[in-house]
């Protein structure tokens, strides 16, 4: 692969915008602290490539008016805490052109290093902090017409929703459109830039630390082998129905009149399951899973959907791998309905309090810039974490050339990182992208299909859903 860049610019906001120190809050200042990546594919179109990218940056401009704080600068205050200096210096544009054509990312647009290498901008970490953008952006034109577009946004400011939104409103200008929804960027619902005034309610010692290590550790020369890679598997509807069926079939009968486990819920004891078993966990082994709850809706009064930042709560369930695989796929989501219901208002406000009272928040943070066993904090075997994605919305992003034919996660070495999206057909089926070591691929794949105990023929493959808006 040979990349031209055409053209490379800082994107500035096209108004004046607020200046200043804006204080961020706690939950924006652990977790990952580096750029997180997503990419947009998009089928050939008779608009010329110039006209798109000036179309494009025009557009950008006028949605940083609205979105400034993407616009600015971190500035570090020491003991892993940010601050954010709003200065409107401005977002990374990168327009570029590749000679390679859509069919050659594969029928699902698994993704593979190529895509750190040709279609994001290169991000420079030894630069000062307060020098590095917190916005880079690269459109990409194929030879065969088509185009991808690059997303590495800084995950101190915002999370998924976060920037779904942004991708939202700035389709919306870029078509001509009104903004449908101002960004809320008050952030005094998470104690922004509070004193730490209260001692927490709950106890919070298991929510940051580190996750449950293999009882078996590899070996160096083990460990120098080990590579990973990441696979796209799809579900159709009616698999993901059986799955659902399955969960909530197999619930102990003092649970029959709660609420039936959801669609998430299954799908990532699914996942926790086939790894474990893909793996030859021991019985013994303890196992975890991180799940990542939007807050928003579940403090009193809940967020505006609009809040521009991190609202993002990690929850873990964990168990033993003996109990996990033997037992019925209810086991595994009742763990994680159990984790997940844990994310009350009182709650959340008492984990703000305790990371509060931190001395130092670096090490409830990592990088995804990560080595194959650990480099996250949930990452490496024997844990997974499973990103929700289904609920955000990110598909059917149209800037005026037609909606994308693939959204998903960019490439990642966490062995066990996992996003569950949407398939884009628009019904109930999904769309499963998973990085495990390469030892364990196919053994997870058998049972992602064989466990759900549902006829291999009427398995859903994304490509067909691709190939039929390629070519």
């Amino acid at each position: 692969m040979e990349l031209n860049i055409k053209r490379s610019l800082m994107v500035t906001p096209a108004e004046p915008t607020w200046t200043g120190n804006q204080s961020l809050s706690e939950w924006d200042q652990i977790g990952c602290t580096t750029h997180a990546h997503a990419i947009y594919f998009y089928g050939p179109t008779t608009t010329p490539i110039q006209a798109i990218t000036e179309t494009l940056i025009d557009s950008l401009r006028r949605v940083l008016v609205h979105f400034y704080p993407l616009a600015g600068r971190l500035r570090s205050l020491g003991n892993g805490r940010f601050e954010l200096a709003c200065n409107g210096n401005g977002v990374v544009f990168v327009a570029a052109e590749l000679n390679v054509d859509l069919v050659d990312f594969g029928e699902d647009f698994t993704p593979t290093p190529d895509y750190d290498r040709f279609l994001f901008p290169s991000i420079n970490d030894a630069v000062p902090i307060h020098e590095l953008p917190l916005c880079f952006v690269q459109l990409t034109k194929f030879r065969c017409g088509g185009f991808s577009l690059g997303l590495a946004m800084s995950h101190v400011v915002t999370d998924g929703l976060s920037a779904a939104n942004f991708m939202i409103e700035w389709a919306r200008l870029a078509r001509g459109e009104p903004l449908l929804t101002a960004p809320f960027h008050y952030k005094t619902a998470f104690k922004a830039g509070e004193p730490s005034w209260a001692p927490p309610r709950f106890d919070h010692s298991n929510d940051f630390c580190c996750m449950p290590f293999l009882l078996k550790q590899p070996s160096s020369e083990e460990l120098k082998k080990m590579k990973t890679t990441m696979i796209t598997l799809g579900l159709g509807t009616e698999q993901v129905e059986e799955l659902k069926r399955t969960a909530n079939r197999d619930r102990p009968n003092k649970l029959k009149s709660s609420r039936p486990y959801t669609r998430y819920e299954a799908l990532t004891a699914h996942i926790w399951r086939c790894a474990s078993k893909a793996r030859k966990h021991q019985d013994e082994q303890p196992t975890a899973c991180l799940v990542t709850i939007d807050s928003r809706r579940r403090l009193q009064p809940p967020l505006p959907l609009g809040y521009f930042g991190n609202g993002v709560f990690d929850v873990t369930a964990s168990c033993y791998a003996g109990d996990l695989t033997s037992k019925p796929l209810s086991y595994g989501a009742s763990k994680i309905r159990s984790a997940i219901e844990t994310v009350t208002n009182d709650y959340v406000l008492s984990a703000v309090d305790y990371l509060k009272s931190q001395r130092d928040l670096t090490k409830f943070q990592y990088s995804y810039k990560s080595s194959t066993n650990g480099g996250a904090n949930y990452g490496g075997n024997p844990n997974i974490g499973v990103v929700n994605w289904m609920n955000l919305p990110f598909n059917g992003t149209d800037f005026g050339w037609g909606k994308e034919i693939h959204f998903g996660p960019a490439y990642h070495q966490v062995d066990g990182d996992a996003w569950i999206l949407r398939s884009g057909k628009g019904d109930e089926s999904v769309v499963v992208v998973v990085c495990l070591l390469v030892q364990h691929v196919e053994a997870f794949k058998k049972h992602f299909y064989d466990d759900i105990n549902y006829s291999p023929e009427i398995r859903y493959h994304v490509s067909e859903a691709v190939q039929d808006l390629i070519f």
